[in-house]
C-alpha cells in the first residue's frame, strides 16, 4: 500500500526540494499528533494562525451551527449573510472609529491586492512604497512588495512604480512624496526575523503620509488578533493606519483575510467600474462564523492579559550564551543563532523531542517562536528545556 508520504511527494506540488515531511493526523489545543502516536508541542501555530490553539471547542461549535444553515451561496458582497455582517460589526467595534468598512477575502495576499487597488484609486496615484525584507504574500502584486530580489527575479516583470524604504530607518522616509499612493509596512516585520520598529519611526511614518497625502497601510496578517499582547500591533505605537490588512489568526483556523479602511476609501470600488474588486469565496460564511467565535474566545478568556507574562517567561527560560539575541514583541519572537545549519539542527532536534519550531523566509539564522496564546507556563518551561538542549548540542 502506498503511504501518504509517497502520495504527498508524487501528487502534491512541492514548495521546496526538502519539505519537512511531518505527517499530522490530529491537532488539539497546542499539540499536533502524528500517525504513530507522536505528539508535538506547537510553537509555530500554523505560522501565527492558531492563536487560540487548534480546534477550540467554541470555534468547532460555531462551524457546526453554520454548516446546518448554508455554505457558499454567492459571490462576496451581493447577499446579506449573517456571519459576515456579525463578524464585520464586532471586528469594527475592536478598532478605532476611523475604520468604517471591512472587505473579506480568502487570504492575506488577497487583502494586500485589494488594499493596493483602493489606495491607487482613492489617491489617483500609482507609486507604492514598501520596505526592504518585507513579506506580504506570493501573488504577483504582493510579491512586488517583498523587497528581496532573490524572490522576485524569476517572476519579473512585476508591478512598476514600487520603491522601498529601509524598515525602522528615519532617513529613508524622504522617498515618500505627493506622488505616492500608499506606503505598505508590516507593523512588525515577520519573515525578516521579527524586527520591531521604534515608536519614533512609526510616528514619523504616520506624519510623512499625512504630509504627502499617501495612504498608510499596515500589514497585520501575522501580528493581528493578540499575537503581540494587544489585539492589533499598531496600538503599541500610538498611531492609526488608514488601511489595515488581516488574515492568519483572524479565522480561528479557517481560511479568511480582510482589509479594513475608512469608508470613503473603501467606497471607491463600488463604481467606475462597478464591481471594481470582487471575490467568489472571500468571507466564506463558515470562516466568518469561526472568526467571530475566535474573537469571542480572545475576549472572554482574556487571552491578551497573559501574553506579556508568558513572553517574559520564554525570555527568561531561553537565556543561553549561544543564543545571540531574542527579538520580538509578545508571543511573536525569534532566537538568533549563527548559521542556518545550527537552526536546522536545533529545529530537527526539537521536533524529535516533541517540540515543533521553524525559521524565517528572510532570516534563516533565527528560530521562530510563536505558540498559541493559550500555552501554559508549564508547557513553556518544558518547551524551553528542549530548545536549550538543542542549542547546547548544535549551536
Amino acid at each position: 500500500m502506498i503511504s501518504n508520504r509517497e502520495l504527498f511527494l508524487k501528487n502534491t506540488a512541492q514548495t521546496s526540494s526538502s519539505p519537512r515531511l511531518f505527517e499530522i493526523v490530529k491537532a488539539e489545543g497546542i499539540y499536533l499528533y502524528g500517525p504513530n502516536g507522536e505528539r508535538y508541542l506547537d510553537l509555530v501555530s500554523g505560522f501565527n494562525v492558531s492563536n487560540i490553539g487548534h480546534r477550540h471547542p467554541e470555534v468547532l461549535a460555531a462551524i457546526q451551527q453554520q454548516l446546518e444553515k448554508y455554505l457558499h451561496v454567492t459571490v462576496y458582497g451581493e447577499f446579506i449573510q449573517a456571519p459576515q455582517v456579525q463578524f464585520a460589526t464586532e471586528l469594527l467595534a475592536t478598532l478605532p472609529p476611523s475604520f468604517g468598512s471591512v472587505y473579506f477575502t480568502n487570504s492575506g495576499a488577497e487583502a494586500v491586492e485589494g488594499s493596493m487597488k483602493i489606495a491607487k484609486k482613492y489617491t489617483e496615484r500609482r507609486q507604492i512604497i514598501a520596505a526592504e525584507k518585507a513579506y506580504h504574500g506570493s501573488t504577483q502584486g504582493a510579491l512586488s512588495l517583498i523587497g528581496n530580489p532573490a524572490y522576485q527575479e524569476a517572476y519579473a516583470p512585476l508591478l512598476p512604480e514600487i520603491e522601498f524604504i529601509q524598515f525602522n530607518n528615519l532617513s529613508s522616509l524622504g522617498i515618500i512624496t505627493n506622488q505616492t499612493a500608499a506606503v505598505i509596512v508590516e507593523a512588525i516585520q515577520g519573515e525578516a526575523g521579527v524586527r520591531v520598529p521604534s515608536t519614533e519611526f512609526m510616528q514619523a511614518l504616520r506624519r510623512k503620509c499625512d504630509d504627502t497625502g499617501a495612504i498608510l497601510i499596515f500589514d497585520e496578517i501575522q501580528t493581528g488578533f493578540g499575537r503581540t499582547g494587544k489585539m492589533f500591533a499598531f496600538e503599541h505605537f500610538g498611531i492609526v493606519p488608514d488601511v489595515l490588512m488581516l488574515a492568519k489568526g483572524i479565522g480561528g483556523g479557517m481560511p479568511l483575510g480582510a482589509f479594513v479602511a475608512r469608508k470613503e476609501i473603501m467606497d471607491v470600488i463600488k463604481d467606475n467600474p462597478m464591481l471594481g474588486h470582487i471575490t467568489t469565496f472571500g468571507g466564506h460564511p463558515v470562516s466568518c462564523a469561526a472568526a467571530l467565535a475566535s474573537l469571542h474566545v480572545i475576549q472572554n478568556e482574556k487571552l491578551l492579559d497573559s501574553v506579556e507574562t508568558k513572553a517574559a517567561l520564554f525570555r527568561n527560560e531561553l537565556t543561553h550564551p549561544k543564543i545571540k539575541e531574542i527579538r520580538g514583541m509578545g508571543l511573536m519572537m525569534c532566537l538568533q543563532l549563527e548559521t542556518f545549519e545550527q537552526v536546522y539542527q536545533v529545529s530537527s532536534f526539537c521536533a524529535e523531542h516533541g517540540v515543533m519550531i521553524d525559521w524565517y523566509l528572510h532570516c534563516e539564522t533565527a528560530l521562530r517562536i510563536a505558540p498559541p496564546l493559550t500555552i501554559s507556563e508549564v508547557e513553556i518551561k518544558h518547551a524551553c528545556e528542549i530548545i536549550r538542549q538543542g542549542v547546547e548540542k548544535f549551536a
